[in-house]
Formats: C-alpha cells, structure tokens, sequence
C-alpha cells in the first residue's frame, strides 16, 4: 500500500487526499442532517381558544414540544384556555421547535380589599373597578356623612382592607343618606354592655363613634356603659336632643359602676 502511494506523483496523492476530504465532509453533513432533520418544516397550528391540556396534546402529536410561558387573567374569556401562542398561527418553523403558550387561569386570582370608607360612593364604585371587585347592595343609613361609605362587608361579614378577596367578588356598601330632620331624646345607655348599646343605637340609627375602656377591660363588647356623649340631660337637667345619622361616644368598664356627678341618666328616667 505504501509502495503504491509513493510510487505516484506528489500531485495525484494530493488531489486523492483533498478528494477523500471532501466525501469524509459531505457525509458527515448527510450524518448530521439525518440527526438534527435539517430541511424539515412544519406549519404550527393555531391552537388559540382551545383548552390547555388539548392545545398541549395536539401541538405535541404534531412534533412540536411545549411550554407555558405564562399564567394570565382575563375575565373576558374562558378559563382554562390559550390566549395567546408564540410562534405565530400557520408560521413555518423547523421541526422540533418550542410553541409557547400564554392561557388563561383555571382559578381566579386574589384581591386586595381596598379601603373605602369614608369615601363619596361614586369614587368608591372606582376603586372597586379598579380592584377587579363588583358592587353588591347598597344600603342607606342615617348619617350626617351623606353619600360617603360608612361600612364594607362580603358575604354578610365586615371585610378589613387587605383582606384577599377572589376576582370580580361583590362587596356590600352601607352608605350615608344625610340626617334626619326628626329629633328625639338620646338613649340611656347607662348600666347596659357595650354589644346592648350598639343595637339600640342602630335600632335609633345613631353610629357609635368612640368607645373609651377603662384598664383592665379585655371583651369590650361585655362591658358596661358608665358615661355617654352626648348625655341624656344636661347638669341644669335640660333635656338632650339628637337625629338618626349623629354619632354617640361611650366609656366603659369591666364592672357596672355609674359616675357621681354623671348626668346622662337620671334615675327617674328610666321609669
């Protein structure tokens, strides 16, 4: 074999190794074509507005692979479906190449409870659609706070600011309707447990403003009134007058006791 190359010319061995070169090249190529299905194409299918798990199950039996790029919300369509699909519908692309999807939540995402107290109902109806939260009932209550929100609940239950609330939830809203011309003696609510005085003013439609607890007191709701403002009677006992919508402050204690020099009630009045 040596003897047959070195008894050539120099020139011919060189073409045959630069020959033998190039076949060594072009199958490697064909090798790695075959390996890596260089010129194969596929058209990618849309699978926008179709299930997940389906739109998974399809794109994949068509030799693509898949992941979720993203997570989203939107209350305008179904849950549970592609939104959106990277690369394009009817897009050529090579084969073995990543669809990515962004689909639509299948759980709907928490909230946070915003502040609306306080607030002109209109700005509060903002707040809420700003919040992805829906208005429930309205109801109108006595105050001289007219057309603000005094109270927020959900589902029956006072909800706090912050609290976490499911998407398009319905917050209930107690809204101030202005004071009423009518006038009544203020309520005694000397000697009776905090939980007592709250229903009668609400019965009144007086809002407790202020509650003050003496040291000591560790279930305001079971303690006992010992001093209102403002007072039944005044020190010349002249009697106090008050309208659904104003407000009331009161002390409390652990035990029942009733201040000397108090006015708010007279022990005839309760007769």
């Amino acid at each position: 074999m040596f003897k047959f190359i070195t008894h050539r010319p120099f020139w011919v061995n060189l073409l045959a190794i630069i020959l033998l070169v190039f076949i060594v090249i072009y199958l490697l190529l064909k090798m790695l074509g075959g390996i890596t299905n260089h010129g194969a194409y596929l058209t990618v299918p849309s699978v926008v507005g179709k299930k997940t798990a389906d739109a998974i199950k399809f794109l994949e039996a068509k030799g693509f692979d898949v992941e979720i790029q993203d997570s989203v919300y939107t209350d305008t369509a179904k849950m549970g479906i592609v939104l959106k699909q990277l690369p394009d519908p009817n897009s050529t692309v090579k084969i073995n190449r990543v669809v990515y999807l962004t689909v639509n939540r299948l759980t709907l995402p928490l909230v946070d409870m915003p502040s609306l107290q306080g607030k002109t109902l209109n700005y509060a109806l903002e707040i809420l659609k700003r919040s992805h939260l829906v208005l429930g009932d309205t109801v109108f209550k006595p105050s001289f706070m007219m057309g603000s929100v005094l109270e927020q609940s959900y589902k029956g239950g006072a909800i706090l600011s912050g609290a976490k609330l499911p998407w398009g939830s319905r917050v209930d809203l107690v809204v101030g309707s202005g004071l009423s011309e009518e006038r009544f003696l203020v309520p005694d609510l000397i000697g009776l447990t905090l939980e007592q005085a709250k229903a009668l003013l609400e019965e009144k439609g007086i809002m407790l403003a202020g509650t003050i607890a003496d040291p000591g007191v560790a279930d305001t709701s079971a303690a006992f009134v010992y001093k209102q403002l403002p007072p039944r009677f005044t020190e010349d006992r002249q009697a106090v007058f008050i309208s659904s919508g104003q407000v009331m402050d009161v002390w409390v204690s652990k035990e029942m006791k009733v201040l000397k020099d108090s006015t708010s009630a007279q022990p005839d009045d309760r007769e």
